[in-house]
């Protein structure tokens, strides 16, 4: 196995999750399963757990199926698939979970250009509580004009 190529699937995976969390947010979550993602819209809970969270379970199971095509079927293309999914998973909840929403009580003074960016490109996408006219979908890469003060 090439290691140039493992860096790029995983390198490649972790910047194609980006797209598919994009789609999967506008098209699924904003569609067909809005039912599981409202509640994170509108907090008529008071639990911790949330429906949307399934989400991250789902990819989770992804990210473990291509572990194990790895480990018992001998797919090499399946660890640094299922590392691309992971890592972009871990950062995910990092930068939403607990830099964005708060579920976590750190990170909360982050000053700098990009988490701001993020911040308010979130923050106008939590603007519309229906599923319909959201903007903003993506997590990691967002429209340079909320990068502008």
């Amino acid at each position: 196995m090439d290691t140039l190529l493992w860096i790029l699937i995983f390198l490649g995976t972790f910047v194609a999750m980006e797209g598919m969390a994009w789609f999967t947010h506008k098209y699924i979550m904003h569609g067909i399963l809005w039912k599981l993602h409202k509640d994170h819209h509108h907090k008529d809970h008071s639990s911790w757990w949330e429906r949307n969270d399934l989400f991250f379970v789902f990819y989770a199971a992804v990210s473990i199926t291509f572990f194990l095509l790895w480990q018992y079927n001998g797919f090499w293309a399946g660890l640094p698939l299922g590392l691309g999914i992971l890592a972009y998973g871990i950062t995910y909840f990092t930068v939403h979970d607990i830099f964005i929403h708060q579920r976590f009580k750190i990170f909360r003074n982050a000053n700098h250009w990009y988490a701001k960016g993020v911040r308010r490109a979130h923050k106008m996408h939590h603007k519309h509580l229906g599923k319909n006219h959201g903007e903003c979908f993506g997590m990691l890469f967002v429209p340079f004009r909320y990068f502008k003060k």
